[in-house]
């Protein structure tokens, strides 16, 4: 018995050097050494590519279905459009953004190789760690404030079984913006997410789908239930447009570009999921679902809110504040439940998985996707504590929100380098080299550094104005109103006519090379081999 004690402490001891993180040594495929590449990194093998359409289409349905979608006609209408004009807006920005997600998904699909690796042939090897990091810091964050709801989820469903938990005595100061019960639910729910951030990229595809068939039926429930409940010739649906002409043009832009915002992240790194497709046709699906899924959630959230204001007399857009109302506790426990399923598909799927892809490309020889989403289960849950974040740093909240002033360029940047500049024949293996043709100047691809400059600043004011309303900047808060359609086109435009201009003439190739072709090129050079020296072999025996 001691000497398994002895032996545990030994083996525990040893994690304290760096030495003791560093990955099994994997056969990289292509990267020079484990400094630049692992396992998760390298381009995904035939036998794991196992999503099909129908994973793609659970996929969609799990993230339209989240808390964020359900309140997304809130803003809209908050501005002075009415329902007529919001739905519209939310089919529109979705339409764009399903286009710009199959562009980009389809590039992964047939390299097989995610964002953070993808992203080096258009921005340069080292230039591309700025939108890596930018969207590890940005996945973190996100991950903390979903966790943050789905603990408010998990507080609606205990107070379902128990209400007096509403009146649990708090034992925490004013100052630490979260009470006993709350940060008790905050810690449930983390401990039920954690584990299913340790489940692989290839299975994990299994909680979207158990998702899809759980929570959308739950959610018609609800919109029945709004139906049957109040007329819906009532609430918002009486609610007619307070703006016309120009005021209203822009309101509508503002609202698309909303929709658009939401999920303009999975816009940038969508490959890092379209990769393990089964064949790029598995991935073309998005083109139909994205629509259709996230109008549909829309229109729930605006119809069982219009319900809300008859039956309760407030506008409710929080659809854990309606549930909150409910008498019936059997209904209430299960609409949050829903909501729990919701938001553990979304936050994995968005936010701890794509940071987890970054951090693998940030420190390859020490961080795979398992390790990055525990790291961005401790930091993004705990470090970065999201209450406080919540409770007292909306000029911070309303900075992330208006982050798509990047991510617009980001998108943009990438469909036209690898569509328009490259006409998709590009050099897989040349991605994971620092010195490869990837290089471009100093790892700096200066046409991409020329897009950001020209495309970002102009929507600068508009982003400091929203921070802090009290900065008036006039005319330039109209241009923030359709920050993303801005940054994508203007992007992409001065991007592809630098390129074409002034072509790196090093990254242009007459066909690609994937990683299927080059691992049969190497098997066949092999077998050449291989042959060579059986006929060198037959031929000394003969001389013999």
């Amino acid at each position: 018995m001691s000497t398994r004690i002895s032996s545990a402490v030994k083996n525990a001891s040893a994690y304290r050097h760096a030495s003791a993180w560093v990955l099994e040594p994997e056969p990289s495929t292509f990267a020079p050494n484990n400094r630049w590449s692992n396992k998760d990194m390298d381009p995904v093998p035939p036998e794991a590519r196992t999503w099909s359409t129908f994973n793609y289409i659970a996929y969609w349905i799990s993230d339209a279905t989240n808390v964020a979608v359900w309140e997304l006609a809130s803003s809209m209408l908050a501005i002075g459009l009415s329902w007529r004009q919001a739905l519209p807006a939310i089919a529109v920005g979705h339409i764009i953004i399903s286009f710009v997600m199959v562009l980009n998904g389809t590039i992964g699909a047939r390299l097989h190789i995610g964002f953070p690796v993808l992203n080096r042939s258009s921005f340069g090897f080292w230039f591309s760690y700025f939108s890596v990091i930018s969207r590890v810091v940005l996945s973190m964050f996100w991950f903390g404030i979903q966790t943050y709801t789905g603990s408010e989820c998990v507080y609606q469903m205990l107070k379902a079984i128990w209400p007096s938990l509403a009146h649990l005595k708090n034992d925490l100061s004013d100052g630490a913006h979260i009470t006993t019960v709350g940060m008790m639910c905050y810690f449930l729910y983390w401990l039920i997410q954690f584990p299913l951030m340790l489940v692989s990229p290839q299975k994990i595809r299994w909680l979207f789908v158990v998702k899809a068939f759980v929570v959308p039926p739950a959610w018609l429930a609800m919109l029945i239930w709004a139906f049957v409940k109040v007329p819906s010739s009532e609430g918002l649906f009486k609610q007619h447009s307070t703006l016309s002409g120009s005021a209203m043009s822009y309101a509508w832009l503002s609202a698309l570009n909303s929709a658009l915002g939401i999920y303009s992240t999975l816009a940038v790194n969508i490959p890092d999921f379209t990769r393990y497709a089964k064949n790029e046709r598995a991935q073309y699906v998005q083109l139909m679902i994205i629509p259709v899924a996230f109008t549909l959630v829309g229109f729930i959230g605006i119809a069982v809110t219009s319900a809300g204001i008859s039956l309760y007399g407030d506008v409710l857009w929080d659809p854990l504040q309606l549930i909150d109302r409910w008498d019936n506790r059997a209904a209430a426990f299960f609409a949050s439940f829903t909501f729990v399923l919701a938001t553990l598909g979304t936050n994995i799927s968005a936010n701890s998985l794509s940071a987890a892809n970054d951090m693998t490309v940030l420190f390859p020889r020490y961080i795979n996707i398992r390790r990055g989403q525990a790291l961005c289960a401790l930091i993004g849950g705990w470090a970065l504590c999201p209450w406080e974040i919540l409770a007292s740093a909306q000029g911070f909240l309303s900075f992330m929100n208006g982050y798509t002033v990047f991510l617009g360029p980001f998108a943009g940047i990438m469909v036209a380098d690898y569509w328009i500049v490259h006409k998709g024949k590009v050099d897989v293996p040349a991605m994971y080299k620092p010195h490869g043709r990837y290089r471009y100047t100093y790892g700096f691809n200066w046409r991409a550094v020329a897009a950001i400059l020209v495309s970002v600043p102009p929507n600068m004011p508009g982003l400091i104005s929203s921070i802090n309303p009290k900065i008036n900047v006039h005319g330039a808060m109209k241009l923030y109103n359709f920050a993303w359609l801005f940054g994508f086109t203007s992007a992409s435009v001065v991007y592809a006519l630098l390129s074409i201009a002034f072509p790196a003439k090093e990254t242009f190739i007459p066909d690609a090379i994937t990683s299927d072709r080059a691992a049969d090129e190497a098997s066949r050079s092999e077998s050449s081999s291989h042959i060579e020296k059986r006929s060198v072999e037959e031929e000394i025996k003969a001389v013999a």
